[in-house]
């Protein structure tokens, strides 16, 4: 599978296509994106070889190297099979941690979960019946940043490639982000700005929201301000109670988080300044 992206130009498509049938592709799908705003063009082709053919990855690599360089194409190619290794973050709330690990349990969740870190240890019981590694890592103001390292050093040994935040509610500081530019997604409420700090849906209770909703977008320096990957929203009821807005919206952030990081493990996502394209 290949995900590229370049400055616009007359015969990308073209040249890529016909590179995948001189290698003895098969192409299965092909999406392209223009951004007129941005001059940017963006394309996801997944393809196999062809009966009787085999695709070599480093081949293949070397060989579009001519393409790439033509339309200064910033590009990868992936195994379509491949899991990237997934290490999730929690704190108290155990939804979006709970769907995922049911969701990769069962297999519909496309990725290799190696661990989850946590600052609490309320959701150990639950991670190591499902047979993980549970890192508890307290933090404290005074020890943030050798929590940040110890969760680094996690990281790097368990060769994540990509960071889930599933209600881990630390904010993540400038350096610690920029770590994990493009491979660390998080999700929260939709309420921001206006419903800040505790308890949230009970804000909007009071001030009798007709409309909840969930956001997951990748983690920048800018705190909830990153390039948005999915959100859904869900009409309320005046007569609903504070704990049932509670309920719907740890629903609607479950499935949010799910979509965005089977999105990115599918590699269906691509970066386009502080906004995302997304190949569904």
């Amino acid at each position: 599978m290949l995900l590229a992206n370049c400055p616009d130009a007359p015969g990308i498509s073209a040249a890529v296509t016909g590179f995948i049938a001189e290698q003895e592709g098969f192409i299965l799908d092909s999406q392209q994106h223009g951004d007129e705003a941005t001059g940017q063009f963006f394309l996801r082709i997944a393809f196999r070889a062809v009966e009787g053919a085999e695709l070599n990855s480093d081949q293949l690599s070397g060989g579009f190297e001519g393409v790439a360089s033509k339309f200064q194409m910033r590009w990868a190619i992936y195994k379509t099979a491949q899991k990237p290794r997934t290490l999730l973050a929690v704190s108290r709330f155990g939804h979006c941690l709970n769907d995922l690990l049911h969701r990769w349990r069962t297999g519909s969740l496309p990725v290799d979960i190696v661990g989850v870190v946590s600052n609490h240890s309320d959701m150990r019981p639950l991670v190591e019946w499902h047979g993980l590694d549970y890192h508890h890592l307290p933090i404290t103001a005074a020890t943030k940043v050798e929590q940040e390292q110890a969760f680094r050093d996690v990281i790097e040994a368990s060769g994540a490639e990509l960071v889930v935040l599933a209600r881990y509610m630390q904010i993540l500081s400038d350096d610690f982000a920029r770590y994990l530019s493009g491979r660390c997604i998080n999700i929260h409420h939709s309420f921001l700005p206006s419903f800040k700090g505790a308890k949230p849906y009970h804000q909007a209770f009071d001030r009798g929201v007709k409309i909840i909703g969930a956001t997951a977008h990748y983690v920048t320096g800018d705190l909830d301000e990153g390039p948005i990957i999915e959100q859904d929203v869900e009409r309320v009821d005046h007569g609903w109670p504070a704990a049932r807005l509670v309920e719907a919206g740890q629903d609607i952030e479950a499935r949010v988080l799910a979509r965005a990081v089977r999105w990115h493990a599918e590699r269906r996502i691509v970066l386009n300044g502080n906004k995302t394209v997304v190949f569904q």
